[in-house]
């Protein structure tokens, strides 16, 4: 009988993202499955959808509040809030007559910081090359 790590069959930590399928890589997707991938990095490409993630990274917050925080109007964070609640990476919870929005899958940080660490590497590397043209 075939030993099962136990990670395996342990229950998710409550708020923890569900554990990815082992198939679950880029390189076997069918086309029709590749162009949701591109549909969700296109969700990310808009800036202002991304303030609004980070503003939600520390606590829940209301629209009003991501709209000062976002330097937006109200009606606009909706807007992005709702295509982002569409795609899973936020839920909202009623609290009397406010609602609150809070991230529900935080893996979309790791995403975020692979990215950023990624664009960091290359202008390092892009100033490296440039600098013998540059005048001291």
């Amino acid at each position: 009988m075939p030993m099962v790590p136990a990670s395996a069959t342990a229950a998710p930590l409550p708020g923890a993202a569900a554990p990815l399928p082992e198939h679950c890589g880029i390189r076997d997707l069918p086309d029709s499955a590749l162009a949701q991938v591109a549909g969700f990095f296109q969700l990310l490409a808009e800036p202002s959808r991304l303030r609004v993630l980070n503003q939600l990274r520390e606590q829940p917050r209301c629209v009003g509040e991501l709209a000062r925080a976002c330097g937006s109007s109200a009606a606009n964070i909706s807007r992005h809030l709702a295509q982002l609640q569409r795609h899973g990476l936020v839920d909202r919870e009623g609290r009397g007559t406010s609602v609150y929005y809070r991230i529900a899958d935080p893996s979309v940080y790791a995403l975020c910081d692979l990215v950023c660490g990624q664009l960091a590497r290359h202008h390092a590397r892009m100033s490296d090359a440039q600098a013998p043209f540059l005048k001291p």
